[in-house]
């Protein structure tokens, strides 16, 4: 699938063959339904009404189809958040509004979230399906995120990589507690806490540094 590059939060996404939408929207239910493990070729081929030679020419194989899902729902959760190759923008708008779009398009959409599920519950016996989901969706954000903090050493981050990762395992893990493992009835935190939290950790790094190298 081709990814255009855009600038802009909020792009439509990278348009694909109709062929290709078609079958991925049948791919789609019966992964959600039947799991990794126990989905056929030919079950995706009914569901999705088209030939498996058809599936296989567009996708390879099964892990192919499954990879090629992972990417679109997660361009359709992060549109050009994970379309472009560098985050612009003003660190106190820009990183508050990567999260507000992450938390909503993952945590709001059933789709996503029985994926997560079904990644978590597979990756045991299939740990190439977590790989899979951590380099396309996991990797590719501390990524972005890296190489944005590098580039603003007014923010004062020591090291970029792990503040990346700092802020989106905060949000991965939100998702996961509160959506997927029924935080929200036993320990509901809400989504403007987190990331009024999460945003002073952040932006406070320029003050403390600021005060260390004053001593």
């Amino acid at each position: 699938m081709s990814k255009n590059p855009t600038s802009e939060i909020g792009n439509p996404l990278p348009a694909i063959a109709p062929k290709q939408e078609q079958i991925l929207q049948g791919a789609i239910r019966v992964f959600l339904k039947e799991g990794y493990a126990r989905t056929s070729m030919d079950r995706v081929s009914a569901e999705a009404g088209v030939s498996k030679q058809t599936i296989y020419t567009h996708f390879q194989d099964k892990e192919g189809l499954f990879k090629a899902l992972i990417e679109r729902l997660t361009l359709a959760c992060f549109q050009s958040i994970f379309c472009t190759e560098k985050l612009h923008g003003e660190p106190a708008i820009l990183l508050r509004q990567v999260a507000e779009i992450y938390l909503t398009k993952v945590a709001d959409n059933p789709d996503y979230l029985a994926l997560l599920r079904l990644i978590i519950t597979e990756s045991q016996n299939f740990p190439e399906l977590a790989k899979l989901y951590t380099q396309t969706v996991v990797q590719r954000g501390r990524q972005m995120l890296s190489q944005y903090f590098a580039s603003h050493p007014e923010l004062g981050i020591i090291d970029p990589e792990a503040m990346a990762q700092i802020f989106f395992g905060s949000l991965v893990s939100y998702v996961i507690v509160q959506e997927v493992l029924y935080g929200k009835e036993l320990m509901f935190l809400s989504r403007d806490r987190l990331l009024d939290s999460l945003m002073n950790v952040v932006m406070s790094q320029s003050l403390n540094r600021e005060i260390y190298l004053s001593r």
